[in-house]
Formats: structure tokens, C-alpha cells, sequence
């Protein structure tokens, strides 16, 4: 089985994580952000419009049901997002810098989603876990 090094995230760590790139791209010629790595915030869209919060200048993440907004700061300098309308094609573009319709003489799409499909499925049911924990609400009962 083959790992995908790839974190799903919701909407406060999304806020959070943003603030800090703001915060460090603000203050420092060379930034240095707090989180680093693969992050995919689901159900959400990188939009022009405002609808949701505010991320660069012109740039809003807005909630929209199966949609995938992949976080990519690897190198701790630079934050890229991009927009993707599946979960495997927003690991493929973290994991190799590539669009579906690129061509790569090492690999190509269909090869690369069959060697990590095991991974591809496990994103999947923690993502199945995200969605399930928060439709779950506590009783009125129980609250206090």
C-alpha cells in the first residue's frame, strides 16, 4: 500500500492556517509558516465572490457541497490553492504538481490513481468520519 502524505482539514483549522500566512507574509520578507505541508479543506471553494471569508485581495473560500480546496505549503515559504471537484485528483495535484491533463513521462493519472488507491480509499472514510461527526448533535438534554 502506498501513502499519500495528505491532511484533511475543516473550516477553523483553514481560518487559522490562513491568518498565519497573512500574518507571516505581513511581517516578513521570508516567511516562515507555523503549518506545513498537504491540506485538503473540503466542501469548500476558492470563489471571487463574498460569500464566505476573505483569503487575498479578491479571493474567498465559500462553502459548495463537493468541492476541494487543496492547501499546498511544502516548502514553508509559499501557500498554492487550487480548486478541485474530486478528493483524488486534489491528492494527485499536492502529491506530483500535476493537472489530470498533464503529461509526465514517469507516470501518468490512471497509474498513479491505481499504486495509491488504498490510500485514495482511507482519505475517503476519514472524510466519511468528518461528515458524520458533524451531523451528529448533541441533545438538548444532555447539553448541560
Amino acid at each position: 500500500m502506498s501513502q499519500v502524505d495528505v491532511a484533511l482539514i475543516t473550516e477553523p483549522t483553514a481560518k487559522q492556517f490562513l491568518t498565519d500566512y497573512k500574518e507571516q507574509k505581513r511581517n516578513n520578507n521570508v516567511p516562515e509558516l507555523e503549518t506545513q505541508g498537504h491540506f485538503i479543506l473540503p466542501d469548500y471553494k476558492l470563489t471571487r465572490q463574498r460569500k464566505a471569508f476573505k483569503i487575498m485581495k479578491h479571493t474567498y473560500l465559500t462553502k459548495h457541497y463537493k468541492s476541494y480546496v487543496a492547501f499546498d505549503s511544502d516548502n514553508g515559504h509559499t501557500l498554492w490553492m487550487k480548486n478541485f471537484a474530486s478528493l483524488t485528483e486534489a491528492v494527485f495535484w499536492l502529491e506530483t504538481g500535476l493537472d489530470i491533463g498533464d503529461t509526465d513521462t514517469r507516470s501518468t493519472y490512471k497509474d498513479w490513481k491505481i499504486k495509491h488507491q488504498d490510500a485514495i480509499d482511507d482519505l475517503k472514510d476519514q472524510l466519511r468520519q468528518l461528515k458524520k461527526k458533524r451531523t451528529q448533535q448533541v441533545p438538548l438534554d444532555n447539553a448541560n
